[in-house]
This record gives C-alpha cells, structure tokens and sequence, in this order.
C-alpha cells in the first residue's frame, strides 16, 4: 500500500534549538513506521532564538523537506538591539517594573502591529506555495503546528480554498499563554487575537493540544473534536552518566522572570543556616536562558556562591545534565493562565532517574503527571514549610547515597506511542 501523505506545517525545526522544535522532530521520526508519510514546510531562513546544529542528525531520512524563504521584522528589529530582540522572540520578557522605553516599544510593536505574531508575513506566499503543492501531489491532511500561531492562519486559507482535512496543533494556548498579557496589547488588538482564535478553533477538523485545561478552555470556544496529545520523551544515546559530587539542583531551560520562585531561595537560605555541612554540598546548576531578574534575586538572597550558570547547551548535553544532576527543577508562572502549560522537559526528567521539585500553580496539569508516575514532588507557591522538608529529605538520601526516583508508568509517554495515537487521529 502507498503510505498516506500529510502534509506538516512547522516554523520550528532542526537547527532550531529549544523545546518547540522537539515535538515535531519526533512524530516525523516515527510516522512512517505507522505507514504515513510526513511532508514538511519550514521557513528557508527564520530568525531562530536558540540553534541546536547537533539535532539536524535527528531528522528522519523518510521525511520530505520543503522550504520556503521568509521576512521577519525581527531581522530589522535586531539592527536596534539585537540581544533584546532575540530574548524578546525567545519569550524572555524583561518584568514589567524594569522595561526600559525599548522594551516597551518592541513589546508594542510586536503584540499591535504583526498579529497574531512576526511570521504573519510569511502566510500569503505560503498559500500561494502549498496550494499548488497539495493540488499536484494529491495531499489531502494538513496539519500546522503553533505557535507562531501565523501557521494557523496558513492551515484556515488552505483549508477554505481546498478540500482538505485540516489539524491545527496547539503546543502551547493562544490568548492566555503567560506572555500574552506582556505584549501591551490594544483593545483593536486583542479583539483581532480573540477573533482569529475563534476562526482557527472553529475551521480546523480537529483541534489537537497537549493538556487537559487546554482542552477544557477551547471546548468553551468551539465544538470541533479536541484530542490531548501531550509531549514526551524518546530513547537518547546518552552515555552512563556520573552523579554530581555536589547536591545540585538543575533547572534546565528557559528560567523566566515570573517564574522567579522565592519559596526555592529562602528555603534554601534557611537549609544553609541550619545545616552546617550544606553550605560545603550545594549546588545550584541553571542551564539555558535565564532571566536577569532571576539572578538579580539569587544574588540578593546570597546565593551566588553556590550558582553554576551554564548558559544553553546543546540537547545531547541537557540530557546528560539531567541524568547526573541530584534534584530536577521544574517551575512554572503562578498564575491561572498556566494550568495548562506542560513543559516538554518534564517528560525527559521523568525518565531521567532523577527526582524532580516542581513549583507552580495550584491545579496545574504537570502536577498530575508527576504525581501519577511518581517521578517527584508538586508544590505551590504557599508550599514553603513543605518544600524545604523535602530538600532537607532529598540532601539526606544525597549523603547517604540513596537519592533516586522510582517512576512508574512512564510508558504511555514516549514518543513512539504518542505518535501511534497522532496516527489512529489521522486515520
């Protein structure tokens, strides 16, 4: 049999680093062993935040490679400041007491003038492009991958031109993802990103997210099937790694400034106070982009003695990170509107053997995850009494060299299972 065609929508791929590119680099992988062929359209030459050269190895050799050239403003924008514009594109946004009249600005521009975002120009010649390739090709499944939600808006034009069935995957959510009220949005602004999410959420033939909050806040918007897909973790050729001499705590990814988690430091400062070897053991590992805010903080609360700031590393060397670090961080912005943010890492650290302190609203989907598959401890921010009785428990498993974690059921998360559920969805 001729395997199905599908044709997949992506602005992030290989040699993009970061979390957004990993959840399509890994159904492409597998797709073809469920007898469907990927096909995917990417930017010729985007403005990637964060380059990963290491993960073009990891693109399947069955997957067909289209490419066409795109204009993003950030390529002018990067003329004024390039290291904002690329923190600002990357999702690092400055706390609003500290936004210098240039942070304003481009946060203006960005979240006013490019709606939804700074791809929207790549959506018209995109059209054009793909609709003479589906028609020639005989593709009747197009699924776009957001955000940049602009490829959404490339999956609505096709969608109404042709006779195709169209998934719009939804990575993170649109009008309430944390940063969206960062953007000093206009009302004429965020009407036009409300109506475009409508228009998106009611055109798709099915919508796919990865949470269950997401899912339950799009069903209030639309009645188009809704299927949860969350991310997960592949089979790495990471060597046997050596646990850190040190009780390290490893937060590895973006660290945010609303994610600043205050009840971590004082904790910490306390442990320090209390117990006379700590102060010798502790370690504090951030790798990937950190926000100045939450190194101001560190400083303040006298932490920086103990800080191993790494910057980004490649995702072969987070891996590694994550297997011989003692306690993996995970923390996420106390607020409502990132319930259902479930970060991709977390299903990395729950295979990582490694126990996880994860910090963030109460209610939040990962909460569930990691309690079901007993890979760590969730806490909210009013958890400090609890967070530093299970530090102190952690350090002293640590120093008797027992510190592990026991997941159970992780199965059901890897990636090749997950992409056997995104294919029964095809079809």
């Amino acid at each position: 049999m001729e395997p199905k065609k599908i044709l997949i929508i992506s602005y992030y791929w290989p040699p993009a680093g970061g979390p957004g590119v990993q959840r399509w680099l890994k159904f492409v992988k597998y797709l073809p062993d469920f007898g469907i062929q990927p096909i995917v359209y990417i930017p010729e030459n985007p403005t990637y935040p964060i380059v990963d050269e290491n993960l073009v190895k990891e693109v399947s050799d069955k997957a067909i490679v289209l490419k066409l050239p795109i204009f993003e403003p950030y390529q002018l924008a990067s003329f004024f400041s390039k290291n904002k514009t690329k923190k600002i594109s990357s999702g690092i946004i400055p706390n609003k007491k500290k936004q210098s009249f240039l942070d304003k600005t481009f946060l203006w521009i960005r979240g006013n003038l490019f709606i939804p975002d700074a791809r929207v120009f790549w959506v018209k010649p995109s059209v054009a492009y793909l609709e003479k390739y589906i028609q020639e090709n005989n593709i009747d499944i197009i699924i776009t991958s957001g955000p940049p939600h602009s490829l959404h808006l490339i999956g609505l034009e096709l969608k109404q031109k042709l006779n195709l069935k169209w998934f719009a995957d939804f990575r993170d959510p649109w009008t309430t993802i944390g940063y969206h009220k960062s953007l000093r949005l206009s009302n004429y602004a965020a009407k036009k990103h409300k109506k475009l999410e409508h228009q998106v959420l009611n055109t798709a033939d099915t919508i796919i997210v990865t949470s269950k909050t997401t899912k339950t806040e799009f069903e209030a918007i639309t009645n188009k099937p809704i299927a949860v897909i969350t991310n997960g973790y592949d089979t790495e050729n990471v060597e046997k790694q050596t646990l850190d001499s040190k009780f390290s705590l490893a937060h590895i990814g973006s660290f945010l400034s609303e994610r600043n988690p205050l009840i971590l430091w004082e904790s910490l400062v306390e442990l320090l106070e209390e117990i006379p070897d700590f102060k010798s053991n502790l370690e504090i590992k951030l790798i990937g982009a950190v926000s100045q805010e939450v190194l101001e903080t560190i400083n303040q609360f006298g932490l920086n003695a103990y800080l191993n700031n790494l910057g980004y590393v490649s995702h072969t060397d987070a891996i590694a990170h994550q297997r011989k670090s003692q306690v993996l961080l995970l923390i996420e912005i106390d607020s409502q509107d990132t319930k259902s943010i479930i970060p991709g890492k977390l299903f990395e650290y729950m295979v990582s053997n490694r126990p996880i302190i994860a910090i963030g609203p109460n209610g939040s989907d990962f909460a569930e995850i990691i309690t079901e598959t007993n890979t760590g401890v969730f806490f909210d921010y009013s958890d400090k009494v609890k967070l530093k009785s299970v530090i102190l428990d952690f350090y002293n498993q640590f120093l008797m060299g027992k510190l592990q974690s026991n997941g159970v059921g992780l199965q059901k998360y890897s990636r090749k299972n997950l992409t056997k559920e995104l294919a029964q969805l095809i079809n």
